[in-house]
């Protein structure tokens, strides 16, 4: 089988399920496992992603203005790949290539060739989305034993958390500048972790905050899970707007219980380690419960630290 990958979580599932070898082409974001890196790319960014939270934002807000599309794909080296299966998704054109962008490149292939949109809105529906790719790649067995000891994880995190009485006010913070609300698995993630999501409704995409509202909902607890960025850098942007008002009159901020994150490796990548990311919230939320994950991926924002990566 020939598989491309146009979606890092794809990437991630198809691996995990010891397809590595028959994945052909990815996406210049598929970084893991380490072993993909060598693999044909298929993609690249339209947009600088060098620049500070503030200015990648204004870059998409235009480009989805005027249509166009952030990332580009390489349709002639599709056509060399030749695959006879691509997984792609529907869910967010700012987080990948559009499927829109797929289906028309597809066209050069023959007419058989499934492209499959993956699109999870849910934790359960991660979950769905690695059984429906064992089933396409003939490795169902293999995907509902992944299943099966994820749900594992799931169930031990969420019979801990229940033990709690006090569910702190979460803010998970998938943007920085400007802020935005979590949406889809997240806010069902908080729950599961035995804390209470601000703003976030289960299922739903995120959308835009304002300070304003994020002041008055007083979050004891704030997770940053920037799509794109690592601990490192999303530590760099908080540290642009740690002076304001707003954010110094939080309760988190007061209290030293503001986390950052590799938002893009775990919380904004629905695939087998959206796992990994449950306990590393669960963590956050009662650190007496739960213990803590590699320091490299999920901290606590310590300011005087970060001021050195800046």
């Amino acid at each position: 089988m020939r598989i491309v990958s146009l979606l890092p979580s794809a990437t991630e599932i198809v691996c995990s399920l010891g397809l590595i070898d028959s994945l052909v082409g990815v996406t210049h974001e598929c970084d893991y496992p380490p072993e993909v890196m060598g693999k044909p790319i298929l993609t690249r960014s339209l947009i600088d992603t060098t620049q500070d939270s503030y200015s990648i934002d204004r870059q998409v807000v235009e480009s989805l203005h005027e249509h166009r599309t952030l990332y580009a794909l390489d349709e002639e080296l599709l056509r060399e790949l030749s695959p006879d299966l691509i997984l792609t998704q529907e869910l967010c054109d700012v987080c990948a290539v559009s499927y829109t962008v797929v289906e028309k490149a597809a066209r050069i292939l023959p007419a058989e060739t499934p492209v499959v949109s993956l699109e999870p809105n849910t934790l359960y529906d991660i979950l769905e989305t690695i059984l429906l790719v064992g089933r396409l790649t003939g490795t169902e067995a293999r995907a509902q034993k992944l299943i099966d000891e994820l749900i594992t994880r799931i169930r031990a995190v969420e019979s801990k958390a229940s033990s709690v009485a006090h569910k702190p006010k979460v803010y998970c913070m998938e943007w920085v500048n400007p802020p935005y609300k979590s949406g889809h698995w997240i806010p069902e993630m908080v729950r599961i972790a035995g804390g209470e999501e601000v703003f976030g409704l289960e299922g739903i995409p995120s959308s835009r905050a304002s300070w304003e509202e994020i002041a008055q909902a007083a979050p004891e607890v704030v997770v940053v899970m920037a799509c794109g960025f690592d601990a490192d850098r999303t530590e760099r942007e908080l540290m642009l707007i740690n002076e304001r008002e707003e954010w110094q009159s939080l309760p988190a901020v007061r209290n030293g219980n503001v986390w950052v994150s590799n938002g893009s490796a775990y919380f904004a990548r629905p695939g087998p380690r959206i796992v990994d990311s449950l306990e590393m919230l669960a963590h956050a939320i009662h650190p007496e419960l739960f213990p803590e994950p590699d320091r490299t991926q999920f901290r606590r924002f310590r300011p005087l630290a970060a001021a050195s990566l800046v």
